[in-house]
């Protein structure tokens, strides 16, 4: 386990203090430990504290209400979470769970408000916090809909390898600690198709796959099927002129039936198509 002060001062509440100060918050933060699959807050339930990581991982999901979960992002060491709430004080808007055992930080909001009007500067940093999450949001809603489920896979594993990959001899290691379902959950995808993609990384020789884990061979490939579609569709632009449709093709897309040679039909125009 890494050393919980120095896990801390990766936190954005952290970024900017001296030492001196970051101990003065350190000392107003309790420790809480989880096993696995302990719950630490449920969806719905009031908001009163933020969490910084300080060992294992935590999820954070959403469900739905026929009981289908969607995994948000998994959360390791010097990560923080909780801090919605401090600003917009409504229920939690997802459900935090141990994904291993776990050991955080928390900090109750009412001791954190007064402590960020005498500290304004750390304000800037927990709303570049939420800044950069937003930004993520905003990139898996794009991939969702511009992105196969190849390559979210392939850019989840990427993401999953620089938050908790290890460099080793044979390749990068990757134990994120996730079931084959909640893996799926993080990619938007069924357990299935996920399935499939990494069979396929796996038979091209990309990755290996382990209970819970993955040893990446080839990071440069990933990244590249990561990208394929990552700047969206782009239409093909469109020649000037008559739009001119394939032998035995309706302009609606139905096919006329068969054609004789010498049938007008077979090289149907359309003369004026609007723009």
């Amino acid at each position: 386990m890494e050393d919980a002060e120095r896990v801390l001062r990766r936190a954005p509440l952290f970024e900017g203090l001296d030492d001196e100060t970051a101990r003065e918050l350190r000392h107003q933060m309790t420790e809480v430990h989880l096993t696995r699959g302990e719950h630490l807050f449920l969806e719905g339930q009031d908001g009163d504290r933020l969490y910084v990581v300080l060992d294992g991982k935590i999820k954070l999901t959403r469900a739905a209400a026929d009981g289908r979960e969607n995994l948000l992002s998994v959360l390791g060491p010097g990560e923080m979470f909780g801090e919605l709430s401090l600003f917009d004080p409504r229920p939690r808007t997802s459900s935090a769970t141990a994904v291993t055992e776990a050991s955080l930080a928390a900090l109750a909001h009412d001791t954190l408000r007064p402590w960020l009007i005498a500290h304004p500067e750390v304000s800037m940093h927990m709303l570049q916090a939420l800044a950069r999450r937003l930004r993520r949001i905003t990139d898996v809603m794009a991939d969702l809909v511009f992105t196969d489920v190849p390559g979210r896979v392939a850019k989840n594993l990427l993401d999953l390898a620089d938050r908790f990959g290890q460099q080793e001899p044979d390749g990068l290691h990757v134990h994120h600690d996730l079931t084959q379902e909640e893996l799926a959950q993080l990619v938007g995808a069924s357990r299935e198709t996920v399935n499939k993609a990494l069979a396929d990384f796996a038979a091209r020789g990309w990755i290996q796959i382990s209970a819970r884990s993955v040893l990446i061979l080839d990071a440069e490939r990933l990244r590249r099927r990561a990208r394929l579609f990552s700047g969206g569709w782009k239409p093909t632009p469109r020649p000037p002129g008559p739009r001119r449709f394939p032998p035995q093709c309706h302009p609606a897309g139905r096919p006329f039936g068969p054609s004789r040679p010498g049938d007008p039909r077979s090289s149907l125009t359309l003369a004026a198509e609007p723009p």
